[in-house]
């Protein structure tokens, strides 16, 4: 989509409106800046309209991140955009937007469309639903967990995103319309269910499925198309789309109708293939039309007898023409004699010199050539205006007849683009429909208890990008807010834990988008808002660390979680040094099970083993850590998630894999055995302070990390040396006469890499 938005600052309370003028979309909402800002950073709009009072505060929340445009304060009154709405709308009140009370998202409307009167837009009449984004209706996403689930985007260009490998639309208004579902899944039961319910049927009934797709992949952009009516500015092809889309919209209706399924039924009842207009454009429009409206050739014979005649003069004529050729050529025994045309002298009858002492004296030279002399007659004249003046008037009269086709299309408006609205559901739930048939998806159970519970779950984009032959590993995970609120996870690096957290969050959004998911089995009680703390990085331009940035969207999560939430924490206090990011730790998740009332559901990735202590202090901490097992020295990752905690973290080996130099890794492990024999600990003080709180101490020694000795030093210059004498042996071996220039700049290369 292509947004254009408008924003209105009062108080503590922001209204918002987004229009797409190109499909006649107008969505507006009202509430505190952490809904405006999500609703900003998930449609990203294209330019955005503000008061001009309001530039300071808006370039402090959004910088130069969109572009936008300030407009005089005076426009921004609930009066002026009340008016506006009512009048475009020919309503008499806004109630039935569900918008009268929402005064600061009715004005940012008024702007938008204000601003689409000024700037002059050809016309707005497609604009015909004003609908209201209710938070209520959906699970909050913030920008941080759409850009760590990575939703839409990745930061690896190669990697796939979840609406990658759920898009397998057949149209472009059904992938918009996913797009919009992937970052806005439901919180009604109800709706949920009745999308599985269709899901469920289209995996049943292959045919019913084949058959509705491939209706709808020869719908083209409907939404789009219809659009185009409105302001006039659409050629005949794009009229013919619309007329096959028509056509099709009664099978589709017809399909719809059979299953039986009341959700389908119900968009079955609301397809209107709008019979009258079908008819005529069947009727009057050829089958194959162009491009172009204004050089005819549109209509079909008998719907303007005007234009039956002048077409039977402008095609006659042409053969009265050759007629004349014929007739002149007998009577003057000139056998080469051709009657022509050219946009300088019309017709004439073309003579080469050889015959041109036969030509008649009423004949009127035009033009002498090289070779031939061209003439006209008085007949020949008559004639050419005849034709011309046919075909002109034939130009304009189907281009008239087009113009108003294309205004009593537009008396259909609103049900076409209802139309598209529709089908664009459908083609979303039969995408739903393949996705799982072809990669095993379950169909979810969705409750309203407060638990997650997940048999055999995947991640859906990672076990799709798995190399040939490797099967993705697949775990449970159970949470629920009164034995397991919160899973403690650790494990070694490329262990599997972050891909863990982020599987059972998209197990959970996409259950309450209506998909199937990806595991053997799951019951997920509705969850009402998605918070993740993944990785992290500098902010720059704002002058903040990554520690700074990860504190903010820590302090985000806990300042808007609930009973009903599902937070995802991985690494919390690692920009910081290691007591203070144990101590950060710690009280985050000491906060999380000791509050009283919004009990939210956690998975927690840590390196920190220190926390695996909070399982005997607090009742609903559980310790799990993913599976690896060590052979000699080396570690093969069994990820598979297991009870318990573990104290090992595995970097040297994680190093070493990743193909850090030898020496680097045996002089880490030095160091890890000189640190272990003189470990710091941690002591979790059972007293209790003055207000009976818990307190945690860390007392910490001084790590003593003895210098590079001698016989360390030593073993570089012996695993010098053994290079050295590998490459001896090497050129000793080597026989120079029977090597080709090409083997000899290799046998370097090769020397060149193993001295690196």
């Amino acid at each position: 989509n292509n947004y254009l938005c408008a924003i209105h600052y009062h108080e503590q309370t922001i209204g918002v409106a987004f229009c797409d003028v190109s499909t006649g979309e107008f969505l507006v909402s009202q509430g505190e800046f952490n809904h405006i800002d999500k609703l900003i950073q998930t449609f990203k709009p294209s330019e955005i309209l503000h008061a001009k009072q309001q530039n300071k505060t808006y370039e402090a929340l959004y910088g130069s991140q969109f572009n936008h445009f300030a407009i005089d304060d005076w426009f921004f009154k609930i009066e002026f955009a009340t008016d506006l709405l009512l009048n475009h709308f020919q309503t008499n009140s806004l109630k039935g937007f569900g918008i009268d009370a929402m005064p600061q998202a009715t004005i940012a409307a008024g702007i938008i469309l204000h601003y689409l009167n000024e700037t002059q837009h050809p016309n707005t009449k497609h604009i015909n639903n004003l609908s209201r984004i209710d938070a209520s209706d959906y699970v909050w996403l913030d920008k941080f967990t759409i850009k760590n689930l990575e939703l839409l985007e990745s930061p690896n260009e190669k990697a796939k995103t979840l609406i990658d490998i759920l898009d397998e639309t057949n149209s472009p208004m059904g992938a918009r319309l996913l797009r919009k579902w992937v970052l806005f899944p439901l919180k009604k039961i109800k709706t949920i269910e009745e999308r599985l319910e269709v899901v469920e049927l289209f995996i049943q009934n292959k045919n019913l499925a084949t058959n509705l797709r491939n209706l709808i992949k020869q719908m083209g952009d409907l939404e789009r198309l219809v659009s185009k009516v409105a302001t006039t500015r659409i050629n005949p092809r794009e009229i013919g789309q619309i007329r096959n889309a028509l056509n099709l919209t009664t099978p589709i209706k017809n399909l719809c109708l059979e299953t039986g399924v009341l959700s389908l039924q119900k968009i079955g009842e609301k397809l209107n293939p709008c019979q009258t207009i079908k008819n005529r454009l069947d009727c009057e429009l050829i089958e194959d039309l162009p491009n172009i409206a204004t050089k005819g050739g549109l209509f079909k014979k008998n719907i303007n007898q005007e234009l039956d005649q002048l077409r039977q003069i402008a095609f006659s004529g042409k053969d009265y023409l050759l007629q004349i050729q014929q007739r002149e050529s007998q009577k003057t025994g000139i056998a080469s004699l051709k009657v022509s045309f050219n946009a300088v002298f019309g017709y004439f009858l073309e003579v080469t010199n050889t015959h041109k002492d036969k030509v008649p004296a009423d004949w009127i030279r035009k033009q002498t050539l090289t070779n031939a002399e061209r003439y006209i007659t008085e007949e020949l004249k008559d004639y050419e205006e005849k034709i011309l003046g046919a075909e002109e008037r034939i130009f304009a009269i189907e281009e008239q007849l087009f113009n108003d086709l294309v205004l009593t299309l537009a008396d259909d408006l609103q049900i076409i683009q209802t139309n598209a609205q529709l089908i664009a559901r459908l083609d979303c739930l039969l995408t739903f429909a393949k996705v799982a048939e072809n990669h095993q998806y379950t169909k979810p159970t969705i409750d309203q208890t407060t638990q997650i519970d997940i048999k055999q779950g995947r991640h859906p984009v990672i076990e799709r990008q798995l190399p040939m032959g490797e099967n993705y590993v697949p775990n449970d995970v159970f949470l629920d807010t009164d034995t397991q609120q919160i899973i403690i996870v650790t494990g070694p690096n490329m262990g599997g834990k972050s891909a863990l957290l982020r599987q059972t969050a998209l197990i959970v959004l996409m259950a309450q988008m209506g998909c199937f998911v990806p595991a053997q089995w799951a019951r997920i009680g509705l969850v009402d808002k998605i918070f993740t703390r993944v990785g992290a990085s500098d902010n720059i331009s704002s002058g903040e660390s990554t520690f700074m940035v990860e504190m903010n969207e820590t302090a985000s999560i806990l300042n808007n979680l609930s009973e009903r939430s599902l937070i995802l924490l991985d690494e919390i206090g690692r920009g910081t040094s290691t007591y203070d990011g144990i101590s950060i730790a710690w009280a985050i998740a000491e906060f999380l099970h000791e509050t009283p009332i919004n009990k939210a559901k956690v998975l927690f990735a840590t390196h920190y083993h220190e926390l695996n202590a909070m399982e005997n202090q607090y009742e609903r901490i559980k310790n799990y850590h993913v599976t690896v097992k060590e052979l000699e020295d080396r570690i093969v990752f069994i990820r598979k998630l297991a009870r318990g905690g573990t104290e090992h973290s595995f970097g040297i080996h994680v190093a070493k894999i990743s193909g850090m130099p030898p020496l680097v890794v045996q002089r880490a492990k030095a160091i890890l055995q000189n640190l272990e024999s003189q470990k710091s600990t941690l002591e979790h003080n059972q007293d209790t302070n003055n207000k009976g709180e818990k307190t945690l101490t860390v007392r910490a020694k001084t790590p003593n990390i003895e210098p590079i000795n001698n016989q360390f030093q030593m073993q570089l210059f012996e695993m010098r040396d053994e290079e050295m004498t590998n490459i001896k042996q090497q050129l000793q071996k080597l026989d120079i006469n029977g090597l080709t220039p090409i083997e000899a700049l290799m046998q370097i290369n090769a020397w060149k890499r193993l001295l690196k």
